[in-house]
């Protein structure tokens, strides 16, 4: 490594969108609807999946799925479940479509009953963001005691593959929490509020 590289967390590796998406996106608190939901999407569809799989086929879901409308996800019907189960572009599992649309009826009814999807999913963390502080990639955990209450709260809510693996990841993803390690150069930016 050059000295005028900046050090990053080792997953994202060189891979030009990787890397893109950890240095402008990962970690970054998001309390937009449309972006939690939009992520919401893409980590249920990568539950035992690479996140570099869904990071190149993000563009397609994004077409397939309404610009991740999820007032018209919400209301999809059978045709055009059927076409999505067709879509080479996305991942093409039953399950995960019919989640997807299922989610966002639900993700309506946590909108109405919280004022916005993001005051209910920040409620777990009281609003602000878990500033994590590991040294090494392999000490950064796969769940943890909040990932296991929301991933409870939302299978209590209907929600589907939202495991708390997932959800963990989904943490990481919106900023909930930040897990770069401290030698990344995100990290305190993030910690910071730099975005």
């Amino acid at each position: 490594m050059n000295f005028t590289e900046k050090r990053r967390c080792a997953w994202c590796g060189d891979d030009p969108l990787y890397v893109a998406y950890h240095d402008e996106e990962w970690g970054v608190p998001v309390y937009d609807d449309d972006k939690l939901f939009e992520f919401l999407i893409l980590e249920t569809f990568q539950a035992g999946l690479s996140w570099i799989t869904i990071l190149r086929k993000r563009e397609n879901f994004r077409k397939a799925f309404d610009g991740f409308d999820y007032k018209k996800i919400a209301n999809y019907g059978e045709d055009k479940y059927e076409s999505l189960l067709q879509d080479a572009g996305i991942i093409r599992n039953k399950l995960k479509v019919k989640a997807a649309i299922s989610n966002a009826q639900m993700f309506l009814k946590a909108q109405e009953e919280f004022g916005s999807f993001s005051k209910y999913i920040w409620q777990f963390t009281d609003g602000k963001p878990i500033q994590n502080a590991f040294v090494r990639e392999e000490d950064v955990p796969a769940t943890s005691e909040i990932s296991d209450k929301i991933s409870k709260d939302l299978k209590k809510r209907s929600f589907k593959f939202v495991g708390s693996t997932v959800m963990y990841a989904y943490m990481q993803a919106v900023g909930i929490v930040n897990d770069h390690i401290v030698s990344c150069f995100r990290y305190e930016e993030i910690k910071n509020g730099l975005s």
